[in-house]
């Protein structure tokens, strides 16, 4: 039988792939972190990470693990619940980015509702920026959105930390030196920013050729031909390319995907919705093709 806490552990390293952010997110020193994951490389008898001075990386039977642990925490979850019969009630307004949304965030808040029928879950899809003004206003309790890479806000928790990338479709290329087609949010907007700076840094020229509201917009821009985007690495659809740094394409550096609570609230439903989120492993695999 595996230690659901260490199984907990481990999928904090596993999704941040990092011993130190897990440690941040758990609340634990980095030793025992550490020490946790040797003991249940230990117990499993594998090798679970691959880890040097410059990286972590999942072993293929880490991989393995990581689908088992997210089962085994979820039925250890259920079977609490049944047993000791969730009393959580009222409403949560929870808000999530529209990229996100296209992911599997609808099926972790389907499997909560199941769970906890007495919570009323009011749901906003909105960009980042929206959502964090939504939240500091008290119009939301949850948020689920992108920020920069870097230290974490006291209310929120890092979910993930993802590399930006240059998306287009196949056979796209960009001239070296003619100015780079874009395909931006309307601002506010992160992902345009960072693209504008970054272009800027580097020197490089560019044009917005296309300026559009939502995800949707996004991805029927670039499947028309009409300029590449920054698109997070885990979020990438199935049916564009990454655009290799060349033709004068700077890095974009990381991102992190985090959950920001309002004011740091710790009422009942938004812990047990952070802990489902959290949970989940990683409900930030490749958008439902539209």
């Amino acid at each position: 039988m595996y230690d659901p806490e260490l199984l907990r552990t481990f999928l904090a390293v596993a999704q941040s792939l990092s011993f130190t952010q897990a440690a941040q997110r758990l609340g634990l020193r980095q030793p025992t972190v550490s020490q946790q994951i040797r003991k249940l490389e230990d117990t499993v008898g594998r090798t679970l990470f691959i880890r040097d001075t410059r990286r972590v990386a999942l072993t293929a039977d880490g991989e393995a693990m990581a689908g088992f642990a997210r089962s085994i925490l979820a039925a250890h979850q259920q079977a609490v619940s049944y047993f000791t019969g969730s009393g959580l009630a009222g409403r949560l307004r929870l808000g999530v980015t529209d990229d996100l949304a296209l992911t599997q965030v609808p099926r972790i808040l389907r499997d909560f509702r199941q769970q906890y029928p007495r919570i009323d879950l009011e749901l906003t899809v909105a960009p980042s920026a929206n959502l964090q003004r939504r939240l500091e206003s008290g119009h939301l309790d949850l948020a689920f959105i992108k920020n920069p890479a870097g230290p974490l806000d006291p209310r929120g928790k890092l979910v993930r930390r993802d590399r930006l990338l240059w998306a287009a479709i196949s056979g796209t290329k960009v001239e070296p030196d003619r100015p780079v087609p874009l395909v931006v949010y309307q601002a506010p907007s992160f992902s345009r920013s960072i693209a504008v700076e970054a272009l800027e840094a580097a020197g490089r020229s560019y044009r917005v050729t296309c300026t559009v509201r939502g995800v949707n917009g996004v991805l029927a821009a670039v499947r028309a031909g009409l300029g590449i985007a920054v698109v997070a690495g885990s979020l990438f659809p199935s049916d564009f390319v990454e655009l290799p740094a060349t033709g004068g394409l700077p890095e974009l550096g990381e991102m992190d995907l985090v959950l920001l609570r309002r004011d740091r609230s710790t009422s009942g439903p938004v812990e047990a919705l952070t802990a489902a989120v959290l949970a989940s492993g990683d409900p930030i695999k490749r958008p439902v093709e539209p």
